[in-house]
C-alpha cells in the first residue's frame, strides 16, 4: 500500500517536517503582561505530543499595543522572552516536534476583551484598553474607537519591533517564523484598499499597499538565521467587493517568494464586519490552489479541515503542500494519530503512550527517534 501523501516528509526552506500536518497558531488569551503562563506549557505540551509535523505558537505581539487583547502573548522584551523560554524548555524536554512562532501586530483590531468576556473593543481610557493604530484612521466596526494613523517614524518602530522579536525567536531556538499578514490585523490592513486610504508611498496602488508588509518581511528575514524558514500567513480574500482578493494575493505571494519567503499560508477574511464568507469544508482551498499554481514554494491550506480523506485529498491533488489544523486539533489533540490510522500511515509518539495503540493498528505509533 503506498504511503499517504499527507504523511510524506516535506521541506520548507531548510527545515524538513516528518509529515504535512501543521498545527495552526491559536490564541489562548491567557498571558500575563505578554508573558506565557503555566497554561501555555500545558496547551503547547499536549499539542507537541500529537504527531503533527509542525507546531505553531499563537499570534505573538511584537509590541504591547500590538496585542489583540490584554491577555495576549508577546515577545517584545526580556521578561516575555524569559517566560517563553520556560515554556519551550518544558515542551522540548518531551517532544522533538519542530516549533514555529507567528509574529503579529493587531493594528486597529487591538485592545479587545477576551472572547469569553464578549470580545468587544475596550476604550483607550478604560482598564485593559489602549489607543489603537492603523494605516488610516478608520475603525474596524462602527461602534469602535478610531485608530490613529501611523506616521513614518511609527512605521519604522513597528518594523524594527518585528525584527527584534525575530532575533528573540532565534535566541529561543525556534525553528521557523511566520509573519501574520492575515485576518484583518495590521499588515493585512495595509494590504487592503478597504482599510488603507493613505495618500503617501504606503497607500493607493497595489505596489504601495504591499510596501510596508514587504519591508517587515525583509526586516524579519534579515534578523532571523538564514538556515531557518520565514513564512507568511495571508488572507486570500476580504470577501467584500472592492477589497483584497485572489489576484492581489497572488501578486503579494510572488513578491514574497522573490524576497526569500519559505512558504505561504493561505487563510481569508477578518478585515471588515461586512464580509460574506461562504463557510464550509474546504472553503479556503481554492484560494490556496490559486497561490500554489503561481509560486514554487510550499503553500499551506487551512479552514474546516477535519477529516482524514479530506486532508489527504488536498495534498494528494496538489491543491496545497501542507494542511493546517486548528480547532479540530483542540477538540482532538491526537488528531494526527487518528488520521494516520485511517490512512494506513505511522506517526511518532512518546514511549509513555505506545501502549495506547489499538491492536488493529500494530505499527501506527512509533517511538521518537
Amino acid at each position: 500500500m503506498p504511503k499517504p501523501r499527507l504523511f510524506e516528509p516535506v521541506t520548507v526552506g531548510d527545515l524538513t517536517l516528518a509529515n504535512r500536518i501543521v498545527i495552526a497558531p491559536m490564541c489562548q488569551y491567557s498571558a500575563e503582561d505578554g508573558q506565557m503562563t503555566d497554561w501555555h506549557t500545558i496547551h503547547l505540551g499536549q499539542l507537541a505530543l500529537s504527531g503533527a509535523g509542525l507546531l505553531t505558537i499563537e499570534a505573538t505581539a511584537v509590541l504591547p499595543e500590538g496585542r489583540i487583547s490584554y491577555a495576549d502573548v508577546g515577545l517584545w522584551d526580556d521578561a516575555t522572552e524569559a517566560a517563553m523560554a520556560r515554556t519551550l524548555a518544558a515542551v522540548r524536554r518531551h517532544s522533538p516536534m519542530p516549533i514555529a512562532i507567528q509574529l503579529a501586530h493587531a493594528g486597529r483590531k487591538a485592545s479587545t476583551a477576551r472572547p469569553w468576556d464578549g470580545g468587544k473593543q475596550i476604550a483607550p481610557d478604560a482598564a485593559n484598553g489602549w489607543q489603537t493604530v492603523a494605516p488610516s484612521a478608520l475603525a474596524h466596526g462602527e461602534d469602535e474607537n478610531p485608530p490613529v494613523e501611523l506616521d513614518r517614524a511609527e512605521l519604522e518602530r513597528i518594523r524594527d519591533a518585528f525584527a527584534d522579536a525575530a532575533k528573540r525567536a532565534a535566541r529561543l531556538g525556534l525553528d521557523a517564523v511566520q509573519i501574520h499578514a492575515a485576518h484583518g490585523y495590521l499588515l493585512h490592513q495595509f494590504l487592503s484598499p478597504i482599510s488603507n486610504r493613505r495618500t503617501d508611498d504606503y497607500g493607493g496602488s497595489l505596489e504601495n499597499r504591499m510596501r510596508f508588509p514587504l519591508e517587515v518581511f525583509d526586516a524579519v528575514r534579515a534578523a532571523f538565521p538564514a538556515d531557518r524558514p520565514v513564512s507568511v500567513r495571508v488572507s486570500g480574500s476580504d470577501w467584500i467587493e472592492g477589497g483584497w482578493d485572489e489576484a492581489q494575493t497572488i501578486a503579494f505571494a510572488k513578491a514574497l517568494e522573490a524576497r526569500g519567503a519559505a512558504a505561504i499560508h493561505v487563510s481569508s477574511g477578518g478585515l471588515d464586519p461586512a464580509q460574506a464568507i461562504p463557510v464550509g469544508p474546504n472553503y479556503q482551498v481554492p484560494l490556496a490552489r490559486a497561490v500554489r499554481q503561481a509560486v514554487s514554494i510550499p503553500v499551506v491550506a487551512v479552514g474546516l479541515i477535519t477529516q482524514a480523506q479530506q486532508a489527504e485529498a488536498i495534498v494528494a491533488t496538489g491543491d496545497a503542500d501542507l494542511v493546517a489544523v486548528a480547532r479540530a486539533m483542540l477538540y482532538d489533540p491526537h488528531w494526527p494519530w487518528h488520521v494516520a490510522a485511517e490512512l494506513g500511515a505511522q506517526v511518532s509518539a512518546p514511549s509513555q503512550y505506545l501502549r495506547s495503540q489499538p491492536r488493529q493498528y500494530r505499527d501506527l505509533l512509533q517511538p521518537y527517534a
